[in-house]
């Protein structure tokens, strides 16, 4: 019988990589409570529709990379792909946004049918921030800061964030025209991908990753060109206040992002971590999306990031400085005590000794393989835990077990094995 496999860009998380995840999750749930955003969690599956309409018929996502299916009752669904339009979907349901501003976060899998390579799998994980019924500069400026802090606090390095105005629809709309209008003189010039796009989604053919079509782009009309004096001025206060948040920027005239919802402020941060700058995080303003999905006109800002590629960029970081933060939040946690333990009467009273210290708060590792001392040492050692209680039937029938050091000099203890207060002194003063 073959071996069984996990679809190809589903990937398994193993223990080790799993701390790691949950690590960044920590650091990310305790900065958005301390910023009052609340964690919002939705289904994976939704009827497609809302994709079509939240995310545009003409974008990538949608025509080529959702996992879309009829279910048993003949209804169109699919995994997400992404994680705003459902937010938003919940949001209009429950009547959220007749409550005030709603400041939201989630994290998850997503799910694209695309090419896997590192950083980048069919089943995906983001964790993101939506804002709703925000309109100022300063929520934009909010929610770039947030993901700014979020990097910061990770410890990631060789941060740049670049910025872009996509202005109103009548700004697109304006700009779209001009920019058909000269891509369509030089059409014999452009890759195949782009002249695709050119009457499909001619905005993201910006976005092109053809070397010779980017080329071409240099001498293209912009967006900032087209802007109204409204859209101008409000991008220019976002770059003031960004300044005075001391959060460097670069201005990228090309920046449009992948979705057809964003308007005004689109960002990308990227990092050097990995040698060449990667994005890590992308986002930006969507205020025509709650309406399009069947809600009331509601601005909104927000962002998203890949756990997968910044899982990379830590552990980047983590080997650029073996002392840092990222190594840090991605090491190893040994446990505080790892109990060795043979024989009927022995590893009865381990199994309880090990439930009444965890009660306490001592992260216990319980051998239970019933194997030689010289074994369970062996793996004791290699758990990279401080303490070794050893208890067998010697110790049972004296009444005392052993408290043997593993990582350091200090004198191994006899302690009773009923005194808990005795095994807790040791340990604490210890840690």
């Amino acid at each position: 019988m073959s071996q069984l496999q996990p679809l190809r860009g589903m990937v398994d998380l193993l223990p080790e990589q799993t701390h790691r995840w949950q690590a960044v999750e920590a650091v990310a749930r305790a900065l958005f409570q301390r910023s009052g955003v609340e964690e919002i969690r939705t289904p994976l599956l939704e009827l497609t529709d809302l994709f079509a309409r939240g995310i545009g018929q003409a974008t990538d996502v949608v025509g080529k990379e959702m996992y879309s299916f009829l279910d048993r009752g003949d209804r169109s669904c699919t995994l997400r792909p992404e994680g705003t339009a459902s937010v938003v979907r919940a949001a209009i349901q429950h009547g959220l946004l007749s409550q005030g501003a709603q400041k939201l976060w989630y994290s998850g899998p997503m799910f694209r049918y695309e090419r896997p390579q590192a950083g980048r799998q069919r089943q995906f994980h983001q964790i993101g921030v939506e804002f709703l019924g925000v309109t100022s500069a300063r929520s934009d400026v909010e929610v770039i800061a947030l993901a700014w802090d979020f990097l910061g606090e990770l410890g990631v390095s060789g941060l740049e964030l670049q910025i872009n105005s996509l202005g109103t629809l009548e700004d697109r709309q304006r700009y779209r025209h001009q920019l058909v209008n000269w891509l369509g003189a030089r059409v014999d010039q452009l890759d195949a991908d782009s002249q695709q796009r050119l009457s499909t989604n001619p905005m993201r053919i910006l976005d092109s990753k053809n070397l010779k079509t980017q080329d071409l782009l240099s001498d293209a009309p912009t967006l900032q060109e087209a802007l109204s004096e409204e859209s101008s001025e409000r991008f220019e206060a976002v770059q003031l206040l960004l300044n005075k948040l001391s959060i460097p920027f670069q201005l990228n005239p090309r920046l449009v992002r992948g979705l057809d919802y964003y308007c005004h402020t689109a960002f990308e941060i990227t990092s050097d971590q990995l040698g060449a700058q990667s994005t890590v995080c992308g986002g930006g303003r969507y205020d025509g999306l709650v309406q399009q999905l069947g809600g009331p006109p509601t601005p909104a800002v927000g962002w998203a990031l890949g756990m997968e590629r910044l899982m990379l960029v830590l552990g980047a970081a983590a080997l650029a400085d073996a002392d840092g933060i990222a190594a840090r939040l991605t090491s190893y946690i040994a446990p505080d005590l790892y109990l060795v333990n043979r024989g009927k009467q022995a590893e009865t009273f381990a199994l309880r000794l090990a439930r009444e210290l965890r009660a306490a708060g001592v992260s216990v590792e319980l051998d239970t393989s019933g194997a030689a001392f010289v074994k369970q040492f062996k793996r004791a050692d290699r758990s990279g835990a401080a303490w070794a209680a050893v208890i067998g039937e010697e110790e049972v029938e004296s009444g005392q077990m052993s408290l043997k050091p593993l990582l350091s000099q200090a004198k191994e203890h006899r302690v009773a094995l009923n005194d808990l207060a005795a095994v807790l002194v040791i340990l604490q003063a210890a840690i």
